[in-house]
């Protein structure tokens, strides 16, 4: 059941395609402390993953690409796959739902889990990757439940979180909500940030469900 005060967008999914399904979803932080050069950087970097995306044809019929911003929360895109994904052109406004933001994020993932399972299409552990450079300003309680929610996930492997931390983060909050330790982005390293996921994301698609995937090494753009 969704906890924010908007409802999910319609679920679309093309049933001619019995390849399995990843699904990432981008959480990325569009409030006013993210204006300038954060965002502008950000912008080129989904350019630069949109590209990427494009070089595999595998990665193109199996990943499924979605980007919910904060603030406020909105869906920018609905889940699309990766031949059709539109880098959005982000702007700056409002303040760090945070909390709200993650909680979106995971009623998309079970709604879309839910959609892969009625039309018997197997699915890849989907991935939630979170870039913010602030604190959350929706209170305690909304992003703690955020955060027993990805553990909970994450125990069970229903969900593959990364928490990224631009310059002013408060990477003290990014480090509970996951098991997963958080990464610090080196300077505006957008660009890099993204090769790296479009990479990934090619290297899981083209492994089987459920196969364990050892991931490339985030210190070109990040630290730990």
């Amino acid at each position: 059941m969704t906890q924010n005060e908007f409802r999910l967008p319609e679920l679309h999914f093309d049933t001619s395609n019995p390849d399995p399904r990843c699904a990432c979803v981008l959480v990325l932080d569009t409030s006013t402390s993210m204006a300038g050069e954060k965002i502008n950087q950000l912008n080129e970097g989904l350019q630069a993953f949109q590209t990427e995306l494009r070089t595999d044809e595998i990665a193109q019929s199996r990943v499924e690409v979605a980007v919910v911003t904060f603030g406020p929360v909105q869906i920018a895109v609905p889940f699309t796959s990766a031949s059709e994904f539109r880098a959005p052109e982000l702007v700056t406004t409002g303040d760090t739902p945070l909390g709200a933001a993650l909680h979106q994020a995971l009623d998309m993932v079970h709604e879309r889990k839910a959609l892969y399972r009625s039309v018997g299409i197997p699915y890849y552990r989907p991935w939630i990757m979170l870039v913010t450079d602030g604190t959350p300003s929706d209170g305690t309680q909304q992003w703690k439940s955020a955060a027993q929610r990805i553990r909970a996930e994450e125990v069970k492997k229903g969900v593959a979180f990364f928490g990224v931390g631009v310059a002013g983060a408060d990477m003290h909050v990014l480090s509970l909500l996951s098991h997963r330790q958080p990464i610090g982005l080196k300077g505006y390293s957008f660009r890099e940030m993204f090769v790296w996921l479009s990479g990934s994301l090619q290297h899981v698609s083209q492994s089987q469900p459920n196969d364990t995937v050892t991931l490339k090494p985030t210190s070109d753009w990040g630290t730990l």
